[in-house]
C-alpha cells in the first residue's frame, strides 16, 4: 500500500508538472500575443476617441501608418505645388502688364520720334533757330551709276 500510495503521489505530482507546464505556455502563448498598447476592443468610434487619439492605437492604423504616411507626403507635396503654381501665375500676369507698359512706351517713343524725324518738322526748327546753314534744295535729287565691274577693277589695284 505504500508503494501504491507513492505511486498515486507521482502521478499527482506528474499531472500537476504537466498542468504547470501547459498553464506556463498558455501564459507564454498569451504574453507573445497580447502587449500592454493594445486597446479594449470597442465597437463604436466616438469624437472624443479621435480626438482624444484613442483611434491611433489601433491595430488597423499601426498597420496602415506607411500609406498613411504616404497620404500625409503627397498632400503636403499638393499644396506646395498648387502654392508655388499660384505664386508663378501671379508673377506672370505681373510682368504681362509691365510688357504691355512697356511696348506702349516704346509705340509712344517711336512716333513722336517719327514725327519729330519728319522733313516738315525738321524744317520748323531749323527756321526756328536761324542758326543753320542746312536750306532746301531748289534742285531735285539724281542717282549717280556706277558699273559694278569699273568700280571692283579701280578698287583691286
Amino acid at each position: 500500500m505504500a508503494e501504491e500510495a507513492e505511486d498515486k503521489k507521482k502521478n499527482i505530482q506528474e499531472e500537476f508538472k504537466e498542468k504547470e507546464q501547459k498553464a506556463l505556455e498558455k501564459l507564454k502563448e498569451i504574453k507573445q500575443n497580447v502587449r500592454e498598447e493594445d486597446s479594449l476592443p470597442v465597437g463604436t468610434l466616438t469624437l472624443r476617441k479621435i480626438l482624444g487619439g484613442d483611434f491611433l492605437t489601433a491595430e488597423t492604423v499601426r498597420s496602415n501608418i506607411w500609406p498613411l504616411v504616404f497620404i500625409g507626403l503627397f498632400t503636403v507635396a499638393y499644396v506646395a505645388v498648387r502654392y508655388q503654381c499660384q505664386q508663378d501665375m501671379i508673377l506672370i500676369d505681373r510682368m504681362e502688364s509691365e510688357l504691355k507698359d512697356a511696348k506702349y512706351k516704346a509705340l509712344s517713343s517711336s512716333s513722336t520720334l517719327t514725327e519729330r524725324c519728319r522733313e516738315s518738322q525738321v524744317l520748323k526748327v531749323l527756321k526756328k533757330n536761324n542758326d543753320s546753314l542746312l536750306h532746301v534744295s531748289s534742285q531735285p535729287p539724281y542717282k549717280i551709276n556706277i558699273p559694278e565691274q569699273g568700280f571692283f577693277s579701280a578698287a583691286e589695284e
